[in-house]
């Protein structure tokens, strides 16, 4: 787990292929085996692989969706606030989960933040998203997974990148 975690890095840069369905599904089902606060589960993915629609998707966030155009595909994590308090946690681990795997697939991806950002037009993300995707109006965009075949991976990070001053032992 340990190098998975080293390995994972952001990649903003993809080939435009389609990601291969068995890979895709593993993703998902690491996204669904996420824990959730009392079992609630508020999550709800849009898997989106159609070009034109993840062409209009990569406005949906200034300045950081661009890397949409050329995704094999994109993930949105929808929730349903009315589920859970903690609907952004949980929902955060569930993209956190989908992140790792596609890494350890040997895709690249990339975490967009959807919640609370404005889009290109000025609009929320969440609104554009909703609107493009048909999303029905009791769920909220927590963020964007985009998934690609790199066309090139950074530099796996080392273990003495980490910042160890950070962990604190008894007393802050």
């Amino acid at each position: 787990m340990l190098d998975v975690l080293l390995n994972r890095r952001s990649v903003r840069q993809y080939t435009g292929e389609k990601i291969p369905a068995e890979k895709l599904e593993k993703i998902l089902q690491a996204g669904l085996l996420s824990p959730s606060g009392r079992k609630r589960k508020p999550w709800e993915f849009v898997v989106v692989q159609e070009t034109g629609t993840l062409m209009k998707l990569s406005h949906c966030r200034q300045g950081a969706a661009g890397m949409l155009e050329n995704a094999g595909c994109a993930i949105l994590v929808f929730a349903d606030p009315e589920k859970t308090d903690v609907w952004t946690e949980d929902c955060s681990i569930a993209m956190s989960n989908m992140h790792l795997m596609a890494d350890s697939l040997g895709l690249g991806s990339c975490w967009i933040q959807g919640r609370c950002r404005k889009a290109e037009n000025e609009k929320s993300a969440e609104e554009v998203c909703r609107k493009i995707l048909a999303v029905p109006d009791q769920y909220v965009l927590e963020a964007i997974l985009s998934v690609g075949i790199w066309k090139e991976h950074p530099p796996a990070h080392t273990l003495e990148d980490i910042e160890i001053g950070k962990v604190h032992y008894e007393k802050f």
